[in-house]
């Protein structure tokens, strides 16, 4: 029986055009959340039974650290490109962007949000990739850089006996590294289009870079912001292990929290979820902490710093989709 409220003579091709693909595509993030938290459920759980008798002050530093950290990522962001974007909804896509990340590998839902953000902005396809690649490169050496300063205050705080590898292990790793190396010179060398759009793009990229580091105030927000986010994440984690009563000091929770991001980093997890916590539960028992106290510690600093914002997120980015912010 045809639809009442269709024209009569109108092809099936049209009625499907005529659907609302914004309204629903804008449902989809909470579908997928919902999804995800089903089959993470007993992980919620039990994550949810240690926050009940967690320390609710910690906890609430541990959330305002979180906080901060979309401001800090915002910040980076603005100092990717030499247009002042808008800033309330430079901040929202931030904050949407954690659902997308959480349902993605290797950060590319965040990637493709700040891409569409970006490109709704007025902005380039050529300049737009070279900022997300600023802020990957800014973020990943921020990182780094405060691993290595607080390594080099505190040299002891990892106890790494048996937790790495062995040579074979490391041998292994070293050739799988090599064979990727290899076969991305070849794919370089072999196909001339493929140079031509990499030539391209670091010359794009390269200009921008040099613009940019030409304003203070755009140096400022890329590099501080690259640095404020994983200390202020560190920070949350420090509160979390405090609201459990972990008995590791803060500077050596914060080095467990940016050892384990760094090593997990290449692991193409959606959201890190498995690499990110492992590494991380490995980490803080290498810092002191008892295993079962890490893992719950784990748990809790995932509940704070994902789970709880992620249905927030998630609706945040379907209202961005709909008003096509994004």
């Amino acid at each position: 029986m045809a639809n009442p409220s269709t024209p009569p003579g109108v092809s099936a091709a049209e009625r499907w055009r005529r659907l609302p693909w914004r309204t629903i595509a804008c449902l989809v993030p909470a579908l997928a959340v919902g999804v995800w938290a089903a089959g993470h459920r007993s992980l919620l759980v039990a994550g949810g039974h240690d926050l009940l008798a967690a320390d609710r002050f910690w906890l609430l530093g541990a959330l305002a650290a979180t906080s901060l950290g979309w401001v800090a990522v915002a910040f980076a962001r603005q100092g990717t490109v030499l247009e002042s974007l808008p800033t309330g909804r430079l901040l929202a896509t931030q904050f949407a962007a954690t659902a997308a990340n959480q349902l993605t590998p290797a950060g590319i839902g965040a990637g493709a949000v700040n891409l569409r953000f970006l490109r709704g902005c007025g902005l380039p396809l050529a300049r737009t990739s070279a900022a997300l690649a600023l802020y990957a490169l800014a973020e990943s050496v921020g990182r780094v850089t405060l691993l290595l300063v607080l390594l080099t205050v505190f040299p002891h705080a990892l106890r790494l006996g048996g937790l790495m590898p062995g040579g074979d292990a490391l041998v292994f790793v070293g050739a799988v590294l090599a064979a990727g190396a290899l076969a991305v010179a070849l794919v370089l060398v072999s196909m001339r289009r493929v140079r031509r759009f990499i030539r391209g793009f670091l010359v794009t990229a390269l200009t921008d870079v040099r613009s940019l580091h030409m304003r203070p105030a755009r140096v400022l927000g890329l590099w501080g912001g690259s640095l404020a986010f994983p200390a202020l994440q560190a920070v949350s984690l420090v509160a979390v292990t405090n609201a459990l009563g972990l008995p590791v000091s803060a500077p050596h929770v914060a080095i467990a929290y940016l050892a384990a991001t760094c090593l997990a980093a290449g692991i193409p997890a959606p959201g890190g979820v498995g690499s990110v916590d492992a590494a991380l539960a490995i980490a803080l028992v290498a810092a002191g902490a008892p295993t079962a106290a890490a893992t719950s510690a784990v748990l809790a600093f995932r509940i704070v710093t994902v789970w709880l914002p992620l249905l927030p997120a998630a609706l945040t980015l379907g209202a961005l989709v709909r008003g096509k912010v994004v």
